[in-house]
């Protein structure tokens, strides 16, 4: 067992500094189109994960991820703005103080759109997490709305409609991926502590968990309020990466993305999330070519916007019909399914 372990760290330190080497020779190497999509894996990825943590691992339909991200992403903007650049984008109504004069380096801002949106996440736990199953998606769907309408509206703060522009551009490859191994490292120590554990009880019978004197509702929240976190890391360096944001771009399509990838990887699957944000983001991506005019020969097909998002409509009903549980299920690819050392185990940290 101690060698295992052993085995295990050394392997682990490895992978982390290949994940380093890669991000160091694609930073050198690729083109900016390709970097961007590495970026948007890693981000991607972040926001499937947090999302996998609390319906996946915890059995919480929540429909709310926009909100989260926004809140994040608002709030990490408005402290890496200078001011000179917020007092240019504020036309509609100035920026309130002090907001208009803080400033923060970039990892203190990530860390305060996660913490901002982990506080709005616990406001909404403690009334919404006494309903289950479809009213917890209604209601925070519907908190992800309010954000929207609010963030149009607070033109003192959001600057409305108009949005912020000019981001500083700081979420490059060693912001995303390093944000990505602290997001795998601490849902996957959740995850497989005694505190998963219960969390994996609640999702599989929480009546039954309810009667072995585990006090539900405490841990529901808890999940809910990690999950919106990371939604709101996540949601910080897109904004950096994307450099503008409005309140149009947190609609109810960008949590469907999250939760596609969460969906198609296996819910309660770290390493199927993982492998789920390659491929769709991937395709995403790839699948733009749908939207534009196409000639094979003699034969004209018009470009059709948004038939993209048509096509991944589609295999998420066929995931869901044909392959309900996923890629991986709730199985994890470890080092001792690698190397057949154990019948079983939890996702490597």
């Amino acid at each position: 067992m101690e060698k295992r372990k052993q085995r295990d760290r050394i392997l682990n330190v490895l992978l982390v500094a290949a994940i380093a080497g890669g991000v160091y020779w694609a930073q050198g190497n690729l083109d900016g189109y390709k970097i961007q999509i590495l970026n948007l894996i890693a981000i991607n990825t972040i926001l499937a994960l947090s999302l996998n943590l609390i319906y996946g691992f915890t059995g919480m339909f929540s429909l709310g991820h926009a909100g989260f991200m926004a809140i994040g992403a608002y709030t990490s903007s408005l402290l890496i703005l200078p001011a000179f650049q917020k007092e240019m984008i504020y036309i509609l109504d100035p920026l309130i103080w002090p907001i208009s004069v803080l400033q923060a380096p970039f990892f203190v801002a990530v860390l305060a759109g996660g913490i901002m949106a982990a506080l709005f996440g616990l406001l909404i736990a403690l009334p919404v997490l006494r309903l289950g199953g479809d009213y917890l998606g209604i209601a925070t769907l519907g908190f992800a709305e309010i954000i929207r309408v609010v963030g149009n509206n607070i033109t003192f703060i959001t600057n409305g409609a108009l949005g912020l522009k000019g981001i500083p551009d700081y979420a490059n490859l060693w912001w995303n991926y390093g944000w990505l191994l602290v997001t795998i490292f601490v849902i996957v120590r959740i995850v497989n502590s005694n505190f998963g554990n219960t969390l994996k009880a609640i999702r599989d019978d929480e009546i039954a968990a309810r009667a072995m004197g585990i006090n539900t509702y405490r841990y529901r929240v808890i999940s809910f309020t990690i999950g919106s976190f990371f939604a709101g890391i996540g949601g910080a360096l897109l904004a950096s990466l994307l450099t503008t944001i409005d309140p149009k771009m947190f609609l109810f399509i960008m949590t469907f993305n999250v939760l596609m990838i969460a969906v198609a990887g296996g819910l309660g699957s770290i390493t199927g999330t993982c492998i789920a944000g390659v491929l769709i983001t991937f395709l995403l991506e790839w699948l733009r070519f749908v939207e534009n005019p196409i000639t094979l020969g003699s034969f004209h097909i018009p470009g059709i916007p948004g038939m993209r998002m048509v096509i991944f409509s589609l295999s998420l009903l066929l995931i869901i019909l044909f392959r309900r549980e996923g890629i991986m299920g709730m199985k994890e690819l470890t080092w001792d399914t690698i190397f057949r050392t154990s019948p079983k185990g939890g996702a490597s940290s």
